[in-house]
């Protein structure tokens, strides 16, 4: 993959991102504040961009979104690998990576 070919890429990823983003907000911003990650203040601001603006902020060179999963506990969860505890099954394994995740939600709110 060449490097013009990362960097679009990256633009349709960010496009993709803002879109989702917006529409999720506006149906329903208490969901879209958690799914999303982020606080009130940020999702309003999404949510009234233009379309003008939102092609501009996709078009950078730098990804916008992020993982929200930097815990190695929690993709080991996720993944089911490498989990501390095996525990017996996928679902509860996803159910405790949830809860984790949701208590770091509440910090950035």
């Amino acid at each position: 993959m060449t490097s013009e070919q990362l960097l679009a890429e990256i633009r349709e990823a960010n496009l993709t991102y803002l879109m989702l983003a917006q529409t999720l907000i506006r149906q329903d911003k208490a969901e879209a504040v958690f799914r999303l990650g982020m606080n009130e203040d940020s999702a309003d601001l999404l949510a009234s961009l233009s379309s003008a603006q939102v092609l501009k902020l996709a078009s950078r060179n730098t990804l916008l979104c992020s993982f929200r999963m930097d815990d190695s506990l929690v993709w080991s969860l996720l993944t089911n690998h490498n989990t501390p505890r095996k525990v017996g099954n996928e679902a509860t394994n996803a159910l405790h990576a949830n809860i984790l995740m949701a208590s770091r939600v509440s910090e950035v709110l």
